[in-house]
């Protein structure tokens, strides 16, 4: 537990656990891990709880022996005009599948992605595939209320969707951003890259840079859904950017009363044994 610090913002889960006999305890370890990297021994509680603790509580088990599991729980957008390819590529990220052809996303969609981001952390997304129609932008606040990176997906062969892509990048600037004020991760997708030569996506890759640096682009990733190019890489990548700023944004917060109830992109620290 060398250099673990923790700060006054964070919530902590505690799981009391009944374990009275060897099968209960493999049981357990089997359904908990990877928190549960530890073997319980010579313990025996006659119920099972969970405990909300604050920060102060937290500091006082810090030495106590007691694995520490980070779970980081994120809101990500996927937004973009209608036929770019969204909806593929959350197919391709959270199922490993590819299909020729998707109805056009009418609102928004959602999907789920758990991730053993190291030995003690997990990392659950919430993807929303909003769809791309004009009319969607009306109502686009309420899709991002919450939102803590966002993928903005154009189409390589339609150079329409890049223009596009500026103009859903200004939308989510205006209607979200992180706690300190700035704004949130968005990594660019330029998909179908399948579908060009490699020479042709080698002159795009300067204008890409450029355009991203104007736009205000955490940076960008040219991807297949279809032959699952760069599609992982693409995710950790925005998944790292939302861990660093969730950090900062903790420090912003460092002063003033505990909060206590758990927001999508805030973290809860499990203490097992």
């Amino acid at each position: 537990m060398k250099g673990l610090s923790f700060r006054r913002n964070t919530v902590f889960t505690v799981l009391v656990l009944k374990i009275e006999s060897k099968t209960e305890k493999k049981s357990l370890k089997q359904q908990h891990a990877p928190c549960f990297r530890h073997t319980c021994k010579n313990v025996s509680f006659t119920a099972a709880k969970v405990i909300r603790l604050t920060a102060a509580d937290g500091e006082d088990m810090a030495g106590s022996g007691v694995d520490v599991c980070a779970d980081h729980l994120f809101k990500v957008l996927v937004i973009g005009d209608v036929r770019v390819g969204k909806s593929s590529v959350v197919q391709y990220y959270v199922k490993k599948t590819f299909r020729e052809n998707y109805k056009v996303t009418i609102g928004v969609d959602f999907a789920l992605k758990t991730l053993q981001w190291d030995a003690r952390t997990v990392v659950r997304l919430q993807l929303w595939d909003i769809a791309g129609q004009e009319q969607t932008r009306n109502m686009s606040r309420v899709f991002y209320k919450g939102a803590r990176g966002a993928l903005v997906v154009l189409d390589l062969t339609n150079c329409t969707t890049l223009k596009s892509a500026a103009l859903w990048k200004q939308d989510l600037d205006s209607k979200v951003s992180q706690d300190s004020g700035e704004p949130i991760p968005a990594l660019l997708l330029a998909n179908k890259c399948d579908l060009l030569e490699q020479r042709e996506r080698d002159k795009m890759a300067p204008s890409l840079d450029e355009f991203c640096k104007d736009n205000g682009f955490t940076g960008w990733f040219e991807t297949s859904a279809k032959d699952g190019i760069n599609i992982e890489e693409a995710a950790s990548s925005l998944v790292q950017q939302m861990m660093a700023s969730g950090d900062e944004n903790r420090d912003e917060r460092r002063k003033g009363d505990v909060d206590l109830g758990r927001r999508t992109g805030q973290s809860i620290v499990a203490l097992c044994c």
